[in-house]
């Protein structure tokens, strides 16, 4: 239900808000009248800050630039509040974090950074709880129709105190994307069928994407007089290679262990928690980063890197291969963000006819280890973040623009902007049933029970910055030959287990601070129950293939949320 909040015309403000509501934000879950009552709501509460000038920070994606470029201005006109919304770098913003964690210094008043560093902001302490701060200090600036329960993710910002740390702000999910067009031709289908003896079509598991990508790269080999390819990754040694690890793909592999929003005790980085505090990486102390498990996941990347993608996808970052699979030659991509929904739309493009696309996005296939109840991808969540080392009146000002970027007033265009979704109220509105046909399944499947099997980095990760750059060198090792997967992942744990036991001996984390187990022989861990997994005999079982048309009909069935929209 919306609260009504009855407040007298407050003159120019209000006609700013009115004027904004009419020209930006005509579409709303809300009705008019909502929205104005609202944005009365802000103008009130914006009162004691008239003339501020704040400063916040976000990686840039479509969703932040329109907020820094038209929230942010319409924020200053209807509450007087001036806000300079900096874009830049994802690792700039989380260096820019840890530079103010460590010095004190109010450098932004607050950041939209990744909620993978929920674990981070819960042990050090160094950030304002938003539940305690909500009822506290920041009681009078919080929107009471912010409804939190209406934001998908806020599991994935809740620390194991069962406290708000992050209030989300955009959530995109690596699934996979592939070729309707091409899938569904009966030429092509009756030459898979003919040599694998099954139907082409989603794949299930990882031994049928292989199938796919090899018949496609190896088989087809030209559509229309083009080359074509089976798969498409990217593999420079660069810190964007880490992105592609730690971004859940040990978790599809089937590294950990079952558990939403993140498997416990082992999580998707194969790092084990006791009660709370990660106690270790190693199969050794019972962690899974170098378990079988974790090197079949590194092994297949580089095969299929090497096999079945073009010659050019090894030498390229995360930036560089994002736009190929939309020149055309791409038959289906494993690990695929959604977040490139909007430019794979765009007309004129090769995989588009029209305003319909030649592509879908489908639930990500599973590796071998994969059991039902584990996560099966990664889900992007950035999310507002307050510093306990920035200034009350400064946080509180922030706090306003925060919740007006995420309020049902402005939510859903932001929604249509970015397609970045964080309301499930914006997700069930009817503008995006009419919009639905035109996403190639996005719509369909953020609306799917199968969208919690998606989440990102959990609390299991006690130092998020630390840790994550630890992944790309190894990772660049094993694509180049420098090491086996097995010695890549073999030293990845070993690394991760040494700042594990600097952070325990440092006693910096005076809470659920890492306790390291003492390490045993591997074999201990691999026959206990769970993970890690011991090694299995056949990596790779016969391929599973679904039709597209058919899972559609089982998320259409998905039923709306009781109370959503009404």
């Amino acid at each position: 239900m919306t609260v009504l909040l009855a407040f007298a015309p407050l003159g120019a403000d209000e006609t700013a808000a009115k004027k904004w509501i009419d020209s930006e934000f005509d579409l709303s879950t809300l009705s008019k009248a909502e929205q104005i009552q609202e944005m009365l709501w802000f103008i009130d509460a914006a009162k004691p800050f008239q003339g501020m000038e704040i400063n916040v920070v976000s990686e840039t994606l479509t969703t932040h630039e329109y907020e820094a470029q038209v929230l942010a201005k319409a924020f200053f006109e209807i509450t007087g509040i001036k806000v300079n919304h900096d874009l830049i770098g994802e690792g700039d913003v989380v260096e820019k974090l840890q530079t103010q964690m460590q010095s004190g210094r109010n450098i932004y008043d607050a950041y939209i950074n990744d909620s993978d560093l929920i674990g981070t902001h819960y042990r050090y302490q160094q950030v304002r709880n938003l539940t305690d701060w909500m009822e506290g200090e920041g009681a009078s600036v919080t929107l009471p129709t912010l409804d939190i329960d209406d934001f998908i993710g806020k599991s994935f910002t809740t620390a194991p105190d069962g406290k708000l740390y992050q209030l989300p702000d955009q959530q995109f999910a690596n699934l996979y994307w592939f070729r309707y067009d091409w899938f569904t031709n009966p030429d092509i289908k009756a030459q898979f069928k003919a040599k694998y003896g099954y139907d082409l079509g989603v794949p299930i598991n990882w031994s049928a994407y292989e199938d796919i990508a090899n018949f496609f790269t190896n088989d087809v080999k030209e559509i229309n007089g083009e080359r074509v390819y089976g798969h498409m990754d990217y593999g420079k040694k660069d810190p964007s290679l880490g992105w592609r690890f730690t971004d859940a793909w040990l978790s599809m592999a089937g590294a950990g262990d079952k558990g939403l929003p993140n498997g416990k005790p082992v999580d998707e980085w194969g790092i084990r928690v006791e009660g709370c505090s990660p106690v270790g990486s190693s199969v050794s102390r019972g962690g899974a980063t170098n378990s079988p498990a974790a090197v079949y996941s590194v092994t297949k990347y580089i095969d299929w890197l090497k096999n079945y993608a073009p010659p050019v996808a090894s030498g390229m970052t995360f930036s560089e291969a994002g736009p190929v699979p939309a020149q055309g030659s791409i038959a289906q991509q494993i690990f695929w963000y959604t977040a490139f929904t909007a430019d794979m739309v765009k007309p004129g493009i090769p995989v588009m006819d029209g305003n319909k696309p030649k592509w879908r996005m489908a639930p990500s296939p599973r590796g071998a280890y994969y059991e039902d109840g584990t996560k099966l991808g990664y889900q992007d969540t950035g999310a507002w973040t307050l510093m306990k080392s920035t200034p009350t009146k400064r946080a509180q000002a922030a706090w306003l623009y925060a919740q007006f970027t995420v309020s049902k007033t402005v939510s859903l265009k932001k929604s249509h902007v970015g397609l970045t979704f964080i309301r499930e109220s914006d997700i069930w509105d009817e503008s995006m049933s009419e919009r639905a046909p035109s996403l190639g399944g996005l719509i369909e499947f953020y609306r799917s029970n199968s969208r919690v099997l998606w989440t990102p980095t959990g609390t299991n990760i006690p130092d998020y910055p630390r840790l994550a750059q630890l992944w790309w060198q190894d990772i660049g090792d094993a694509i180049s030959g420098e090491k086996t997967p097995q010695e890549a992942m073999d030293n990845l744990a070993r690394s991760q287990d040494r700042i594990l036991q600097r952070l325990e001996r440092a006693n910096v984390q005076k809470v659920c601070g890492p306790k390291l187990n003492d390490r045993r022989d591997p074999d201990y861990w691999l026959n206990q129950p769970g993970s890690p997994k011991a090694k299995l005999d056949n990596e790779k079982p016969q391929g599973i293939t679904v039709d597209y048309d058919e899972l559609i009909k089982s998320w259409e069935a998905t039923p709306k949320p009781a109370g959503v929209g009404e």
